[in-house]
């Protein structure tokens, strides 16, 4: 016997996602993330969300879409990025926003996935990171409603280091390269920044797959993310799974050699 995590649709693998819930979200900047199943979740429409991720995607695209439905209440996030409305929904007062370092908040999702219910770093120390007093809701004046609160800072090997809390959400969303359907995971490039520890933090994480294998299709060594923390696949279509989009392209005029006699280009 094996186990078939396989689920019909987007939509059917985000039904019971409830008002309120909190997630966490695979992917970096609109790389590697899972653009079937935030659509899905617009579709289906929880509200009051607590979204977890490098950022929030970008105007029109990704998590930019929950946002501008207002389906989102609160983000921890390492940026804002090149998202518009994110950042002025934030300075209207309108989302909290818990801006953490980007290395610590992939560590608080990697550890909240294994049990570690919190870690000391160095990083932030002397900053409002630890001293407290970063701005994570603005009031509709734009003075501070609502600022991060100070703390624990201990020495560790002739180093000072800040205590970091460990994140663990109701709900993950990813988006893998190859997945079988046992749950194992295997990414591509830039997307296995954050979706492996954003699937470990959550207590139910759904996986959208560009392609489904059988147990056994993977070799032990190619696996990025073990099964156990998957309890959904959803397969896409080959046109689906093409779809891979970047934040800015840009690109410059290639460069070409030129022979004996000629002018470069």
């Amino acid at each position: 016997m094996t186990l078939d995590k396989l689920v019909g649709s987007a939509a059917e693998a985000v039904a019971d996602i409830p008002d309120g819930a909190s997630l966490a979200v695979g992917g970096f900047g609109l790389a590697g993330i899972p653009w079937f199943l935030i659509e899905a979740l617009l579709e289906q429409g929880a509200g009051g969300l607590t979204i977890v991720s490098n950022n929030c995607g970008v105007d029109g695209a990704g998590l930019g879409l929950l946002l501008e439905a207002r389906k989102i209440d609160k983000v921890i996030a390492s940026y804002i990025g090149e998202n518009k409305e994110f950042g002025r929904q934030f300075l209207a007062g309108e989302v909290t926003v818990e801006l953490t370092p980007q290395g610590t908040l992939a560590e608080r999702m990697r550890a909240g996935g294994s049990g570690i219910g919190a870690f000391f770093t160095p990083t932030g120390v002397g900053t409002l990171v630890s001293d407290g007093g970063l701005p994570w809701r603005y009031n509709t004046d734009g003075s501070i409603a609502l600022s991060s609160p100070q703390k624990e800072v201990r020495e560790f090997h002739g180093q000072e280091m800040v205590l970091e809390e460990s994140i663990v959400t109701d709900f993950a969303l990813i988006r893998a390269a190859v997945v079988d359907k046992a749950g194992n995971c295997r990414f591509h490039a830039a997307a296995q920044n954050f979706n492996p520890p954003a699937a470990m933090s959550g207590r139910i994480t759904i996986v959208e797959a560009e392609k489904v294998v059988e147990v056994g299709e993977l070799d032990p060594e190619d696996i990025h993310l073990p099964g156990i923390f998957v309890k959904r696949i959803v397969e896409l279509t080959p046109e689906q799974a093409a779809r891979k989009e970047i934040e800015q392209r840009t690109t410059r005029q290639r460069e070409t050699i030129s022979g004996p006699g000629e002018a470069a280009e």
